[in-house]
């Protein structure tokens, strides 16, 4: 099904950045491991991909923290935003939107998974 990469949330979320990290393959439970791979939620693993892609963090404004990333070489111009309760959320959000779009295909047992129903 497809989904908005600024809905995505939890196990989805986490599929999506686990596609574009290579770690994964449809479908969702054949490789990708949710107990293992879970950068929406754990520093220790989005933290990497946060420094990594040089993702721009905000803080919240009317409680949502805001995602940035910047084209290159280093300009103002933004790429790709997006915005979530948590900084891991929104930077993970806009790292799929980054590399997979403003919408993706997502396998069905996942889609209940999202921030509000598609």
């Amino acid at each position: 099904m497809k989904i908005e990469t600024g809905k995505l949330i939890g196990a989805a979320l986490d599929w999506a950045v686990s596609q574009c990290e290579g770690r994964g393959c449809l479908p969702a439970t054949a490789v990708w491991d949710r107990a293992h791979f879970k950068p929406s939620t754990d520093w220790a693993q989005g933290g990497p991909i946060i420094e990594r892609e040089e993702i721009n963090l905000e803080m919240p404004r009317e409680g949502l923290w805001t995602a940035q990333m910047f084209a290159k070489p280093y300009n103002r111009r933004v790429t790709h935003t997006a915005s979530a309760e948590t900084p891991l959320i929104a930077a993970m959000r806009c790292y799929v939107a980054s590399k997979l779009g403003d919408e993706i295909e997502v396998p069905d047992e996942l889609t209940t998974m999202t921030k509000e129903a598609v």
